[in-house]
């Protein structure tokens, strides 16, 4: 029976998310999941609004604190011999994930989310650009992320011990909805989950334009988001 963990207002990212920028070098932990723009899974249980926390196996909610979301995209700056990945984070997650007694994540209970507007990076004009032109965040305010599958992680959790997992979700991003495959390692200890997972794309795997700025000599087309995330368990 298993289970799956993000670190993405929450959500992944979703994302998570996701203010856009990524890294090209070599081959991205994960990958973008396919295009379609909905999910099918057996693993999956779509739970209706009224399905409640207390119907969960297990239900891990992101903490206050120790979460964040990170974007990183290869660039090449006018002025500068080598590229560099741009990198822009935010702190503003918010979340859960819910299980039920067969090991399958109830969809319905599960969402996280990323303040689309939160991001930063080492650079106002190109954190104005993504807020504005590349995230729309004033008209899509949020990345979100459902999962619909997670591997690695066992009923009951462990108490200690660390473990690869692999998570299936549905990440949204500007009204635009794809499904994803985040990969990362997970840490246990007493109930609490923390660790990190990532996922790639592209620009126009969400319909977003790549970026053509006059200080931009090159960007790559493909965008890692990565989270870093801390979940606790609801009793």
């Amino acid at each position: 029976m298993s289970l799956l963990t993000i670190s993405a207002r929450a959500g992944f990212f979703a994302v998570a998310a996701l203010a856009i920028s990524a890294c090209s070098g070599g081959e991205p932990e994960a990958a973008f999941a396919g295009s379609s723009t909905a999910t099918s899974n057996a693993a999956v249980q779509d739970a209706p609004s009224s399905v409640s926390v207390d119907g969960a196996a297990l239900r891990l909610i992101l903490t206050p604190t120790g979460n964040a979301a990170r974007y990183r995209v290869r660039e090449r700056l006018v002025g500068q011999d080598l590229p560099n990945d741009a990198v822009g984070e935010t702190k503003s997650l918010t979340g859960s994930i819910a299980i039920d007694s067969a090991g399958r994540v109830i969809r319905g209970a599960s969402r996280f989310s990323v303040d689309a507007g939160s991001f930063v990076s080492d650079k106002n004009r190109r954190d104005g650009f993504v807020r504005g032109r590349l995230l729309q965040a004033n008209q899509y305010p949020t990345v979100t992320l459902v999962p619909t599958e997670v591997r690695g992680v066992t009923l009951p959790l462990p108490k200690s011990g660390t473990a690869p997992i692999e998570m299936a979700g549905d990440l949204t991003v500007r009204g635009v909805t794809r499904p994803t495959i985040w990969k990362g390692t997970a840490q246990f200890k007493d109930g609490q989950v923390s660790g990190s997972a990532a996922t790639a794309f592209t620009f126009d795997d969400f319909q977003i334009e790549q970026p053509r700025v006059p200080v931009l000599l090159s960007v790559a087309d493909t965008i890692r988001l990565e989270l870093d995330f801390n979940l606790v368990q609801q009793r």
